[in-house]
């Protein structure tokens, strides 16, 4: 069997070091500089002819200039007559940038796939894609693996009658990564939705407290659970809707109370919003009658470049009950923390959550989106793993952070792969039991 190399990129080199100790093999020589005029140069320092070649390189907060490198490094491989050139990329750069959201936009994350194999790319390992249909951007296989089981791990030895507990979605784009974890840890699952797109809504239109509460008892009343027997009396009870349904309004980021009068000076069409719409997602603003409005995780970046519009009010409505249980808000990444914040006031004040864990694969932390959520007193605990380089300093600051290592899992996939071995037997052996 051929030899196999592992190389380390100057994005996170700390997961590289970890994934080589795991493997029980030396860092492959290699010489990453700039030029005064901002070229990146890239001297592999030994020969690979007819080696396998592993590059982990993830993204960074400067990942323009990693990603060219990375591009360099898969293309000296591949000059250098490399057996096979496997890039490994535990966060990929440009995942959210996976459709075209605007009618003159790029899909930037397949553009990037593409560079990848025109380098000279022949594999590709990552971990929770932004959207799993990335895979099909590239013509080479794809190993997109999975965070969920260590996060599920944390939760079944950290969170205190986990039997017990919810996962959350934050927004309806996220539902099906929740209800993964929801299952694998036999829990129930929740969903919010934040309607940012209604010019009015029910509070804003109706200033009357006394009538607003009254609304708000109808809505619950109107939302009960429908409960269809079964065929035979020893058939369990098929429960078809979730009767746990609490609206609150949100502004400048934060939850505030029914009793505040918003000043804000709306426009939109006149009439009152009946009970039906304040689930809806029919937006015809953007949206037409005929099309399908497909929930997304990524509603923040739709908003980039329009007009400030965080002093007006927003509906958030959670759809389930956390009601005297721990409250998990699940996605892939933690990048801003606007809709986490909002959300975890939402679960603690409004409905009656103990707890309230914020936990993600990739911690981008954007700006001060660590200190904003360490902020919030409605914020138990923040868990993410190491697949995205967080500064040592930020960790040792923080209270509430808890990073998960994931080098284990990338080392064996690597192990694995280059001994020819199943990787869906690394799932198996990862999932909770």
């Amino acid at each position: 069997m051929r030899d196999y190399k592992v190389f380390i990129g100057n994005s996170h080199p700390e997961l590289g070091n970890l994934v080589c100790q795991r493997l029980g093999v030396e860092p492959a020589p290699c010489v990453l500089k700039k030029f005064v005029n901002g070229e990146t140069s890239v001297q592999i320092g030994v020969s690979v002819r007819d080696e396998d070649v592993y590059v982990i390189q993830s993204s960074s907060n400067t990942l323009n200039d990693h990603i060219m490198e990375l591009l360099i490094m898969v293309s000296a491989f591949s000059g250098g007559s490399a057996g096979k050139v496997t890039a490994v990329i535990p966060m990929f750069p440009y995942s959210k940038q996976s459709k075209m959201k605007k009618h003159r936009g790029a899909i930037t994350a397949r553009m990037l796939a593409n560079l990848l194999i025109m380098a000279g790319a022949d594999h590709v390992i990552s971990m929770d894609l932004h959207s799993s249909q990335m895979q099909g951007f590239f013509s080479k296989p794809v190993d997109n693996l999975y965070g969920g089981p260590s996060l599920a791990r944390w939760i079944k030895e950290n969170v205190e009658d986990y039997e017990n507990a919810v996962v959350v979605s934050k927004n309806p784009g996220g539902t099906k990564r929740v209800t993964a974890l929801a299952d694998s840890l036999k829990i129930n699952f929740a969903m919010i939705h934040t309607d940012r797109r209604r010019s009015k809504d029910l509070y804003s239109q109706n200033r009357d407290v006394e009538q607003l509460r009254l609304r708000k008892q109808s809505m619950l009343r109107k939302n009960r659970p429908i409960v269809k027997l079964g065929d035979s009396p020893f058939e369990e009870e098929n429960i078809i809707l979730s009767n746990g349904i609490q609206t609150a309004r949100i502004r400048n980021g934060h939850v505030i109370s029914d009793d505040e009068i918003d000043t804000t000076d709306f426009t939109g069409e006149e009439g009152f919003l009946t009970d039906s719409l304040i689930l809806s997602s029919n937006h015809n603003e953007q949206y037409g009658l005929c099309q399908n409005y497909e929930g997304t995780d990524d509603e923040e970046e739709e908003e980039e470049g329009k007009p400030d519009l965080t002093h007006g009010e927003k509906l958030i409505t959670l759809v389930g009950s956390v009601e005297n249980s721990s409250a998990i808000i699940l996605d892939d990444m933690i990048d801003r923390p606007t809709s986490f914040v909002s959300a975890a006031e939402h679960l603690v004040q409004n409905c009656g959550a103990k707890k309230v864990y914020v936990i993600a694969t990739h911690g981008v932390f954007i700006g001060d989106c660590l200190q904003q959520l360490e902020q919030s007193e409605a914020i138990h605990k923040i868990v993410v793993t190491n697949s995205y380089p967080i500064p040592k300093e930020h960790i040792e600051m923080s209270t509430k952070l808890e990073v998960i290592d994931v080098s284990a899992i990338f080392a064996e996939c690597i192990r694995r792969d280059h001994n020819g071995e199943s990787i869906s037997v690394l799932f198996d052996s990862l999932a909770v039991s």
